[in-house]
């Protein structure tokens, strides 16, 4: 793929408006995770605490996945977006002035992050299924890469500057910045035009939608498969990695040392979306997996010697393969799923991936409490890897190819 090819979804309308939506609000969202992470602990002083936090957000995305698919699918994707922004832009601008102002308490932030995980739900299968309504096939990896590309520069400056913030004049300056980032990226969805979706003749019900999709997840083997391991796997890296992680590093790296060990992620995630510019994946699923799995190997590390060195290099590497397998999951979804039934797809595989993180972030901090931190996160990360690698037992796993690849094209 030559690097004029790899940049051409620039040039159709619509995702360029929609890039640069997406590029506002992660700008303060990858500014936000350290923040509010950062204020929970200072304001409680508690692991337990900052899992209670991360869990309220996850609990709603959780339950309302499902019908958030099917607006998806029902509604034009836009407006469930735009709207979705703009109760995101109220809910963290709250927190913000809470936090700023001083007046906080742990149940307050705790109803917030419910409100805006509720929202979350709605939002995400319309954000996930966008891209294939917004460039033609063929510029799907590239288009994917771009947003990703995208994220992954904010991300190396997001964690750090957070971190900075936190250190000087506070957490709450940077949840504020995400609240506005919100606002300005509904503005901007509003310049997305696409044209309407061809009418049916009897809308169905949604219990008959979600019946739908119901048959389509348990009647695909490689969809399942991957969402029953990412329940396990997000459940250890939500309750090991950002609840137990965040608590080690401020007791030996130091805050400012976990924001450049989340920075290290970024840089990974960012170089391997440039190569995946132009570098063509065949079979994404086995690469995707083989590089899912690194994420294990910072946990060992988090939990054997928390050197920042060393943690530098292995998140480096880890967020190269997390990068890896989101661009192998979305071609592999996309291209493998109709547009109709594309949105409750990525609700059940969002479901299915995230039922398990709400356990992860309350249970990780008692066993922390109960058999050591460090201890804990060297078991889940072996514990990660071998999960991951399992997965690729699956033939329909690790054998699904892609959709109209070109032959000529470098591949791997």
């Amino acid at each position: 793929m030559t690097w004029r090819k790899a940049f051409a979804p620039l040039h159709e309308r619509n995702f360029a408006w929609y890039f640069t939506s997406r590029f506002s609000n992660t700008l303060g969202s990858m500014m936000a995770g350290v923040a509010l992470t950062f204020a929970v602990l200072d304001l409680t002083d508690s692991a337990s605490a900052l899992g209670q936090v991360l869990a309220a957000r996850t609990i709603p995305m959780v339950l309302f996945l499902l019908f958030g698919g099917v607006v998806a699918d029902r509604f034009p994707r836009t407006v469930v977006l735009q709207l979705s922004n703009l109760l995101s832009a109220l809910t963290q601008g709250v927190v913000a002035w809470l936090v700023i102002t001083g007046s906080a308490e742990l149940w307050m932030i705790i109803v917030l992050e419910v409100a805006n995980g509720t929202v979350s739900a709605i939002s995400f299968p319309a954000m996930a299924s966008m891209v294939p309504q917004l460039v033609p096939r063929e510029q799907l990896q590239p288009a994917n890469a771009l947003l990703s590309l995208s994220r992954g520069g904010l991300t190396i400056v997001g964690p750090t500057l957070a971190a900075l913030l936190v250190v000087t004049v506070g957490a709450g300056w940077a949840l504020a910045a995400d609240a506005l980032s919100w606002l300005l990226a509904a503005l901007l969805l509003t310049r997305v035009r696409i044209p309407p979706r061809s009418p049916v003749e009897e809308q169905p019900g949604t219990l008959r939608e979600l019946r739908e999709g119901w048959t389509f997840f348990v009647g695909t083997t490689w969809l399942w498969v991957v969402v029953l391991a990412f329940g396990v796997l997000n459940a250890i890296h939500t309750g090991a990695w950002f609840t137990l992680g965040p608590a080690v590093a401020q007791d030996t790296i130091g805050e400012q040392g976990w924001g450049f060990v989340l920075s290290a992620e970024s840089v990974g995630l960012l170089l391997m979306t440039v190569i995946l510019l132009r570098l063509r994946l065949r079979r994404p699923l086995l690469a995707g997996m083989l590089g899912c799995s690194l994420m294990g190997v910072p946990m060992i590390v988090l939990g054997v010697e928390p050197h920042l060195v060393a943690l530098l290099l292995t998140t480096f590497v880890a967020g190269a393969g997390i990068e890896l397998f989101s661009m192998a999951w979305n071609l592999a979804m996309q291209e493998n799923i109709e547009d109709r039934m594309l949105s409750r797809a990525y609700s059940y595989d969002a479901l299915g991936s995230f039922v398990a993180m709400p356990v992860g972030q309350l249970i990780y901090g008692p066993l922390g409490d109960a058999f050591g931190y460090q201890d804990v996160l060297v078991v889940s990360g072996a514990l990660y890897l071998l999960v991951a690698l399992l997965v690729l037992s699956s033939r329909s796993v690790r054998d699904l190819p892609r959709r109209g690849l070109v032959q000529e094209q470098v591949t791997v």
